[in-house]
C-alpha cells in the first residue's frame, strides 16, 4: 500500500514544487513591474496569496515531511 501512496505523494510534490517556483518568479516579476509603475501584477499576486500560494507552500512542506517519513518507515521495515 505504501508504494502507490508514495508515488502519488511524489507526483503531487513535484507539481507543487513547480507551482511554488512559478509563484516565486511571478512575485519577483511583479515587484519589478511595481517599481516601474505597473500595479496590477502585484495586486493580483496579493489577492492570490492566501487562497493559492499559502496552501501550496504548506502542502509542499507537508508532502516533503510525509514522503520523508514514509521513506524512513520503509527503510526501517527492511532491517
Amino acid at each position: 500500500m505504501t508504494g502507490p501512496l508514495k508515488l502519488w505523494l511524489d507526483r503531487l510534490l513535484v507539481a507543487d514544487v513547480f507551482l511554488v517556483i512559478a509563484g516565486g518568479i511571478w512575485f519577483v516579476a511583479a515587484v519589478l513591474l511595481e517599481a516601474r509603475g505597473l500595479h496590477r501584477p502585484l495586486a493580483l499576486f496579493q489577492r492570490l496569496w492566501n487562497p493559492l500560494f499559502t496552501p501550496a507552500i504548506g502542502l509542499l512542506m507537508a508532502a516533503a515531511l510525509i514522503s520523508g517519513a514514509l521513506g524512513w518507515w520503509q527503510r526501517r521495515g527492511q532491517r
